[in-house]
């Protein structure tokens, strides 16, 4: 036991908390594009119970559009990235913001539905150039050489087939 905590580690990285393909942006596209339906459709409906249903819908997709762009931002980029794309924090902000209370949340506005939309666009570029650059992925699913172990997150034992 105790020849299995003083043995050596190796630290290990990856670009990401899961094997590829389990981020994208278009899951945050395809609500800012309901979004902008939902919009017209309003514009087009007198109906009180229609469009207050369609403002609630929308506000919930808003929501998402945010959820998916705080999911890329916080556990897929990563400093390497910003470092690379200076560009991002602030895209990934006024995206969130464009589907938040001062925008497509708060708001009937097409015009910030596009907005909304281009900056998705935007981050989804910089996601897709970064996704050429990650490494073939190996056998066991990361983009780092496969070793085992143990060890605290980052780290791994080499040779410990347990995990």
């Amino acid at each position: 036991m105790f020849a299995r905590l003083f043995a050596p580690t190796l630290e290990v990285s990856a670009h990401c908390d899961l094997p590829c393909g389990v981020y994208d942006p278009a899951q945050a596209r395809i609500e800012a594009e309901s979004i902008k339906a939902i919009i017209a459709k309003v514009a087009d409906n007198d109906d009180p119970d229609f469009r207050t249903r369609a403002i609630l819908i929308k506000e919930q997709r808003s929501e998402l559009v945010k959820h998916h762009l705080w999911v890329l931002w916080t556990d897929y980029f990563k400093p390497p990235h910003f470092e690379k794309y200076p560009q991002l924090h602030t895209l990934v902000n006024e995206a969130t913001k464009l589907a938040g209370a001062s925008g497509t949340k708060g708001e009937l506005d097409a015009g910030k539905a596009d907005e909304l939309l281009a900056k998705i666009d935007e981050i989804a570029e910089i996601f897709w150039e970064t996704k050429k650059a990650c490494a073939p992925l190996t056998p066991s699913g990361c983009t780092t050489p496969a070793v085992s172990g143990t060890g605290p997150r980052g780290t791994h034992t080499p040779g410990d087939r347990s995990r």
